[in-house]
């Protein structure tokens, strides 16, 4: 499991961004529902889709950062 203190600032940078777009796409997909607003719904949806890209960005950003710490870890091979 991941230290969020020892994570990279980018793997937060994109975690955090990616849950406040989602937060953002959320409250405006419930506002657009219930105001009747077809336009605000659409963009609810795409906002909401930036934010999941950005998540799935994050964790491909994390499992690169755990790959290099075990390739660090790894005694080097002799012959």
């Amino acid at each position: 499991m991941l230290d969020w203190e020892n994570a990279s600032p980018l793997y937060k940078g994109f975690v955090l961004s990616g849950m406040a777009f989602l937060a953002v796409g959320l409250i405006l997909n419930i506002t657009a529902n219930l105001a009747h607003i077809p336009w605000l719904l659409y963009a609810s949806m795409a906002i909401i889709g930036v934010g999941l890209v950005a998540h799935l960005v994050g964790l491909g950003i994390r499992s690169r950062d755990a790959r290099r710490r075990l390739r660090a870890q790894e005694p080097p091979k002799g012959r």
